[in-house]
């Protein structure tokens, strides 16, 4: 049975969720720092580390150190070439954002089809007026690049509201029956030219890159909406201001942009038919609990020598 001996955390994970691990397991030493300075010392003989992927770099010389969990599915703020030479594991966030990331999605589909943005606009004017400008979820079909956790979460719920539901996927994996047509990354293009609506649901890495290019973009219906909870850098930003300033595009949902946070000056801000959301999709008091939930699991395996949960393929990056 593998050993391990002391816990390191430097995320607020909050006192209750941290009692839950010593209570679990009183012989490990769990030991909190949440102020970055003072973390290369405190966790200077951690065998396992929980933080944020940006976090892991400042534990360089911790030779002990053979376990890093995420609380973030993303691992693009991880220098894998600095992990994989002292045989570290990494295991990721992935699963516990989920839900409140696909009702975060839902919301901004929801928010254009019954055009709130205008309508809160106006609240503001104290203006009564009413337009045609809204539509209807129920029959548009929605692309779903990037079927993981997420992905197959917001798959599931539009469905639901009678959206006709497709995918792109990264691996030969079998799909739920609210999937009706799945595509590899590289035979997406007319599965995304169909679509009324194109969320990104992927995370960053050496192989998806920019992956809603130019190209892309040109080639999607006129008075589609994109919509990207993954990362800024996935799809071109100024091709998509230039489409949607034009019309071609008639709206964006935006909860992760380039770069962040967005400057107050950026055109983005000010681009029509755009919501930014600031990265907050994540935001859930919830996913908190799963990741505990998911943490001890892992601590459990770690020490009964099996698989971790979320191991991340360094050469993917996921």
């Amino acid at each position: 049975m593998a050993r391990l001996e002391q816990l390191g955390i430097s995320i607020p994970l909050g006192e209750a969720r941290v009692t839950r691990i010593r209570e679990r397991y009183p012989d490990l030493d769990v030991v909190v720092e949440l102020d970055l300075e003072k973390v290369p010392d405190a966790l200077a003989n951690v065998e396992a580390f929980v933080g944020r992927g940006r976090h892991v770099a400042l534990l360089a010389d911790a030779s002990r150190l053979r376990w890093v969990q995420t609380l973030t599915a993303g691992a693009d703020a991880v220098s894998f070439p600095e992990l994989e030479p002292r045989g570290i594991v990494l295991t990721n966030g992935s699963g516990i954002h989920a839900i409140n990331l696909a009702e975060h999605l839902l919301g901004l589909m929801l928010s254009f089809a019954r055009n709130l943005p205008e309508l809160m606009r106006r609240q503001q004017r104290h203006e009564w007026s009413k337009d045609g400008r809204q539509f209807e979820l129920d029959g548009q079909t929605l692309c779903v690049v990037g079927l993981g956790d997420i992905g197959l979460a917001l798959a599931e719920r539009a469905s639901a509201l009678g959206m006709r539901v497709t995918g792109v996927r990264r691996r030969d994996l079998p799909c739920p029956s609210y999937v009706d047509a799945v595509a590899h990354l590289d035979s997406m293009g007319p599965l995304l030219a169909e679509a009324d609506h194109v969320a990104i649901c992927l995370p960053l890495t050496a192989r998806t890159g920019t992956i809603i290019d130019a190209e892309q973009l040109r080639a999607m219906k006129p008075g589609a909406h994109i919509y990207n909870i993954g990362r800024g850098e996935l799809i071109d930003q100024d091709v998509m201001i230039e489409l949607l300033k034009s019309g071609h595009l008639a709206g964006a949902g935006l909860d992760v942009v380039t770069p962040e946070p967005l400057p107050a000056d950026h055109p983005l801000w000010d681009t029509p038919n755009v919501i930014i959301t600031s990265h907050t999709g994540g935001t859930s008091p919830r996913r908190m609990d799963r990741f505990i939930d998911l943490l001890l699991d892992n601590i459990e395996r770690y020490r009964g020598d099996q698989p971790l949960r979320n191991i991340v393929d360094p050469v993917e990056g996921y």
